[in-house]
């Protein structure tokens, strides 16, 4: 492959149809005017000056290298990008994308084709602008990302309310908050700053407006008519990252013009992610972009449908750098077939379906509501405590059944499925299940998991009530996996009603009358499959070095005020205060995070997430601190959120939203 030399543009402007000036930078391989180029869009709001400047180093310029032009494009209100967010994977947003990608096309370098990429938010809009057809786009690579709004991302999860939506709130207040640099937009920068403080929304008061599954998340969610994306799609996603299910719902509703690949990792790119292995992601991508965007017959449709990693027997541990496992291909992914468990009348898990007439055996399971410390983050950044740790403790909290010591391992790729019979006196309940590893010295791996709101048990967009004492039952679907039992080993189900603090509790806390007869478990058989290799990146330090002026520090803990009857969980994350060499910016940001319940009294919940966003250069400082809190009574939600910006040290905006009482919607 020839190596083409390339230009970084850092600023280009890009004046919408409304006259809003964007900001992008573009890395721009050399001669592309006498020879024009694909090229492949990224739009985020997450500020390609200094916000993902690190990645995007790590990646652009190896596209640019291999002929490829890049365009990392800030959406407005973020970055140096003019006007206000108005919120996420809006109408205007996705419009704006369509524009930007006309606009890309039609340049003198350009040659008519264009890709979009991007993690989470831009792999988001990247499917989503994909339904929308613009002419010239013509192939997308989406990691870490959801075809579902409601259901796969961290706004809820089957009408459980995830504590990450609170937690995003907090985080996106505090970045749309800081500044544009003023070594791009000049003298305009603090005008711009203030239009933002005083505009930018809390974007929690509209999420929490909309407890089910109605249009405000039908919009965006492309699983709504898959037929819309015509155009071949990359999907990548992590086991260790909450948007694991993403891949094989896309190729199964996509069919064969999309391909997925499921790593071991967290919510990060794969040639840099943890746990190892990590992936040849500049030439898959770059495969991908020759094929779809140049034309070139290089074989890359030709691409298992299905590439997994299958972990093996992983333990968990304060930090996994690296998980055993292997990686399987599945050329045309179809619907696995499945072995069944049921509970037998000795309390085991054994082998074979539920018998529909088995006589009820009913017990009565009422989880402390502080059960679920283990859980770990929605979506994780680093392979360490963000991750589940061992499972014993949550276990001690739960309902649980295992198998005897296997005699064989089983291999599985898909998502497992737990039916069951209950009772609850209330309206409704939390159900948590979780799938566990029990290895033969006792520690406790979390395989998988799901949870559900039993009065979303028959959908999301009409919740109902459950009928006091009678018996219901209930089928869910847990999280995506790819795992191997090891012979010795057993397979634990853990039942709780709560999985505090992922979700939220409900206003009242009944417990659950379970029939553990009627239990069945039925995991997704690895079959139909290969062995394959997958390439690993040539560099195995790809983020570029920046100048560390104070290091990065992370703490989680979870305290038990036994006096107060009251556990806390709190969050402390803070990246260090490093500067680019090359435009001599120095950012920060910490983010404390502290979570409270008493594990009796389900209206004693409470989160607080603060953001603290610096950035620095000689004689100049801005400051932000952005605070978002959630709180709750039996009939409503309580959210507050304030904003205070600090220029020099010197404060000099304070925005308050005010307290919000927002109704529970049978959540």
């Amino acid at each position: 492959m020839t190596e083409h030399s390339f230009t970084t543009i850092e600023n280009q402007w890009i004046t919408l149809g409304d006259g809003t000036r964007l900001a992008a930078r573009i890395w721009m391989p050399d001669g592309a005017d006498a020879d024009p180029v694909p090229a492949v869009f990224e739009f985020l709001p997450y500020r390609k000056r200094d916000g993902t400047s690190l990645r995007d180093e790590s990646t652009y310029p190896v596209f640019a290298a291999a002929g490829i032009a890049g365009v990392r494009v800030d959406i407005r209100g973020s970055g140096e990008s003019e006007g206000v967010i108005d919120g996420e994977y809006t109408e205007l947003e996705l419009a704006n994308a369509c524009e930007l990608i006309a606009w890309i096309a039609a340049q003198p370098w350009s040659n008519g084709s264009v890709g979009m990429m991007g993690i989470s938010w831009g792999g988001f809009n990247s499917l989503q602008v994909a339904a929308l057809r613009p002419p010239a786009l013509k192939a997308v690579i989406s990691i870490a990302s959801t075809v579902d709004r409601y259901n796969d991302d961290i706004h809820y999860k089957n009408g459980c309310h995830l504590s990450a939506q609170l937690s995003w709130a907090a985080t996106m207040l505090g970045y749309q908050s800081r500044s544009p640099d003023p070594a791009i937009v000049g003298d305009r920068w603090k005008d711009m700053w203030l239009e933002r403080l005083e505009n930018e929304p809390f974007f929690m008061e509209e999420w929490l407006s909309h407890q089910r599954r109605d249009a405000f998340w039908k919009h965006g969610s492309i699983c709504e008519d898959f037929s819309g994306v015509e155009i071949p799609a990359l999907v990548i996603a992590g086991w260790a990252d909450g948007y694991r299910n993403t891949p094989l719902k896309a190729i199964a509703g996509l069919g064969a013009g999309a391909k997925a690949l499921i790593g071991p990792w967290v919510h990060k790119y794969p040639h840099f992610a943890f746990p190892k292995p990590r992936a040849d992601f500049h030439g898959e991508a770059i495969a991908w972009w020759n094929r779809w965007l140049r034309g070139e017959e290089n074989g890359a449709e030709n691409t298992p449908q299905l590439r997994a990693y299958i972990l093996d027997a992983v333990r968990p541990a304060t930090r996994r750098d690296a998980d055993p496992g292997f990686w399987a291909a599945v050329d045309i992914w179809r619907a696995p077939a499945m072995q069944f468990f049921h509970v037998g009348s000795s309390g085991r898990i054994e082998e074979g379906k539920a018998e529909p007439q088995a006589l009820a055996h009913e017990v009565y399971l009422r989880s402390p509501l502080d059960t679920g410390t283990a859980s770990g983050e929605y979506f994780t950044l680093k392979p360490d405590a963000e991750m589940a740790i061992d499972q014993r403790g949550d276990d001690a909290g739960s309902l649980t059944f295992e198998t005897a010591p296997l005699a064989e391992d089983h291999d599985y790729l898909g998502q497992p499925v737990v039916t069951l019979a209950l009772r609850c006196e209330e309206r409704t309940a939390n159900l948590c299940v979780r799938l566990v590893d029990v290895h033969e010295d006792g520690t406790a791996t979390r395989v998988s998991f799901g949870v559900l709101n039993l009065a979303h048990r028959d959908g999301n967009a009409e919740p109902k009530p459950v009928k006091s004492g009678e018996r219901t039952s209930v089928r869910l679907l847990l999280d995506a996996c790819g795992y191997r039992f090891r012979a010795g080993h057993r397979i634990r189900l853990s039942l709780s009603t709560a999985y505090w603090p992922m979700i939220l509790p409900p206003p009242t806390d009944p417990g659950l009358v379970i029939d553990t007869a009627a239990i069945e478990l039925a995991l997704p058989i690895l079959t139909d499959h290969r062995l394959i290799a997958v390439n690993e990146p040539d560099n195995p330090d790809p983020l570029p070095k920046y100048i560390e002026h104070a290091p990065a520090e992370t703490k989680r803990q979870v305290i038990r005020e036994l006096s107060a009857n009251r556990t806390e969980y709190r969050i402390h994350e803070d990246t260090g205060l490093f500067e680019h060499p090359d435009t001599g910016l120095s950012t920060r940001q910490v983010r404390d995070e502290t979570w409270s319940i008493s594990p009796d009294d389900p209206l004693s919940m409470t989160g607080q997430s603060t953001w603290t966003c610096d950035m620095q250069r000689p004689g100049w400082s801005v400051t932000t601190v952005a605070t978002a809190s959630i709180g709750c009574t039996a009939t409503h939600w309580i959210i507050a959120a304030t904003v205070i910006a600090h220029e020099g040290g010197i404060k000099i905006f304070e925005k308050d939203f005010g307290e919000t009482a927002i109704a529970r919607d049978l959540m």
